[in-house]
């Protein structure tokens, strides 16, 4: 918790916003789809099955294959501890779906599932891709499963089990390339960046890869610095609890970090969460 206060402390007298911004595109990006306040239909009953979930006392047990928990939970845990703690807020989760909406990818995919509330966002920004999402948990994978149901996504394919095991090989079965990323699945330094590296092989010079918790600790700090510094990355934006990724080609390598309007009630909600 201390870490993340003093990062975002640090993010907060580094960061700025679209004034002075002279890229057209990031200009474009930031105003129209990140700080986009308008409100979309889908959201409704993706929270609508997150107001489900949060009065859900039922026990699943966690199998993690991450660097844990962020409130050390144990392994047994009620749905509704997990859809207050650890699922992406809607703002976030909304903010998927407009960059989603914006892109237009036909391939997008997700590492860690979750209770699939994420996943959701994601499919139905454009019911057309195909989502392909990973999960460690077979409990945990179930639940994710029974909101795709409810919901009535087709779109989604779920493949369970250790990302270690199952993403190489999920990879290397695609026909087309990998448009959209979302690295949600292990918060350490060396699997982040295996990870970038296997989604990099199968990406386009137009694929955007977004990145969870660039600031969670100093290992998601590390990952975060090598991915800006790899020889691909054309552009990066740090919004602090996310990070997007860009591979533009012919342009100069450029990285902005730019005060998402939502993020701080993010903050101040993960600090109460770790303090209660």
């Amino acid at each position: 918790m201390f870490f993340q206060i003093f990062s975002y402390l640090r993010f907060l007298a580094q960061s700025g916003n679209a004034h002075g911004l002279h890229s057209p595109f990031v200009f474009g990006l930031y105003a129209h789809v990140i700080n986009h306040t308008g409100h979309f239909a889908a959201y409704d009953a993706v929270e609508t099955r997150r107001q489900e979930l949060l009065a859900n006392s039922t026990e699943i047990t966690v199998k993690d294959f991450g660097a844990g928990s962020r409130t050390g939970a144990g392994r047994t845990r009620r749905l509704r501890d997990i859809a207050r703690t650890a699922a992406k807020p809607p703002k976030l989760g909304q903010l998927l779906f407009r960059l989603v909406n914006h892109f237009q990818p036909h391939t997008i995919v997700e590492l860690g599932t979750s209770l699939g509330l994420t996943s959701a966002y994601l499919s139905t920004a454009d019911s057309r891709a195909q989502v392909i999402t990973f999960e460690g948990c077979p409990q945990t994978a179930q639940v994710a499963q029974e909101t795709f149901t409810s919901l009535g996504l087709t779109n989604i394919e779920l493949v369970e089990g250790n990302l270690d095991d199952t993403l190489a090989p999920t990879l290397s079965q695609l026909v087309n390339p990998v448009d959209f990323a979302f690295f949600d699945g292990n918060h350490r330094l060396e699997p982040t960046l295996r990870y970038f590296e296997l989604l990099n092989q199968h990406r386009t010079e137009h694929s955007v890869f977004v990145l969870d918790d660039i600031h969670w600790s100093r290992e998601m700090e590390q990952a975060w610095a090598a991915v800006k510094r790899h020889p691909d990355v054309a552009l990066t934006i740090d919004l602090f609890y996310i990070g997007l990724v860009f591979f533009r080609q012919n342009q100069p390598k450029q990285h902005f970090s730019l005060r998402f309007d939502h993020i701080l009630d993010r903050a101040l909600e993960r600090t109460r969460v770790l303090s209660s």
